[in-house]
């Protein structure tokens, strides 16, 4: 079956950690923007059993699911083929939302498969799914001086960052309609800038 004949809902994974304590982390930037694509699909999460938070609605005239799996980050996988498996989506439909180190805060890249970069999210998704899904990467920049990686995305942005947060969320989840939308190519073309 081609992406084109696939008339199912695109998988759209939110990456984070659940519980009150990680929500404004840089980790759970992935989190955020799928909160903000529920709320413009008017769509409430609620469990399923695929140990995911799932809304369904439609975004960019397509069928959306959108999850935040809520095993914690580095084991995102398993929800995600729960999920896939039960709606029966092509891997090739199948979007995550992540944090990157290796781009500055607030640019965004917005790519198709590829390595995880040691991001344990993506590494569990890719062994569960393989390649072949798509990425919006959001960047949240290094660890100033020595600061050790896992500290530095478990930590709320700071509040400088936070004053562009609500912008870069935002134009976050423009990119992920835009991929939904336009296609890979035509949404790189104005989100990686």
């Amino acid at each position: 079956m081609s992406d084109d004949e696939y008339t199912g809902p695109w998988l759209i994974a939110g990456l984070g950690n659940p519980g009150e304590g990680f929500a404004r982390n840089r980790h759970n930037i992935g989190f955020m923007v799928a909160d903000l694509l529920a709320q413009r699909m008017g769509a409430r999460f609620k469990a399923h059993k695929s140990r995911a938070q799932t809304a369904e609605g439609r975004l960019a005239g397509r069928r959306v699911v959108l999850a935040k799996p809520m095993t914690f980050m580095n084991l995102s996988g398993g929800p995600m083929t729960g999920l896939r498996d039960f709606y029966k989506t092509p891997t090739s439909s199948i979007v995550a939302v992540h944090d990157e180190l290796d781009l500055d805060y607030a640019v965004l890249r917005l790519k198709l498969g590829g390595g995880d970069n040691g991001h344990n999210g993506l590494k569990s998704m890719t062994k569960s799914l393989g390649q072949g899904y798509y990425r919006v990467r959001c960047g949240v920049g290094r660890p100033p001086g020595r600061m050790e990686v896992a500290d530095f995305v478990l930590k709320d942005f700071s509040s400088a960052e936070r004053k562009e947060l609500d912008w870069f969320v935002d134009r976050a989840a423009d990119a992920v309609e835009a991929l939904l939308a336009e296609g890979l190519e035509r949404a790189q073309s104005t989100y990686n800038s």
